[in-house]
């Protein structure tokens, strides 16, 4: 009994009696316990799961109809339906197709030919100069 009236000392909460320690901790470990009791279908898992289930059984027995109508076609030779004919030959007269790209012509200067030019700026103190 001193043990738990020790324990009690050492919980109690400031400014409230020395009992509700035990009380608050007592609490925590109900809600604690019923947290690990409660069944997962509370949280929701088990309809999920139930949903995940049924779309797994739908898409095994596609899968199974697929592959008995696949084993039952008659296969055709696949170099007939792959077969495309080849292009035509080409003519002496065509010219060849391009394998570099057209080189873009050099750039020209505007009419008159001249070259823009900076404004020449007059400086207080280089007047006398230059």
């Amino acid at each position: 009994m001193g043990q738990l009236q020790d324990l009690a000392a050492r919980l109690a909460l400031p400014g409230l009696p020395e009992w509700t320690g035990l009380l608050a901790l007592l609490v925590l470990m109900l809600a604690g316990l019923a947290y690990l009791l409660m069944p997962f279908a509370v949280f929701g898992v088990k309809g999920r799961l139930e949903g995940i289930e049924a779309q797994l059984d739908e898409l095994q027995a596609e899968i199974r109809s697929l592959s008995l109508r696949l084993t039952e076609t008659p296969r055709r030779a696949a170099a007939v339906e792959d077969w495309v004919e080849p292009p035509p030959p080409r003519r002496a007269e065509e010219p060849a197709p391009r394998v570099t790209p057209p080189i873009p012509p050099p750039a020209a200067w505007p009419e008159g030919g001249r070259r823009r030019e900076e404004p020449r700026l007059d400086w207080p103190g280089r007047r006398g100069q230059g």
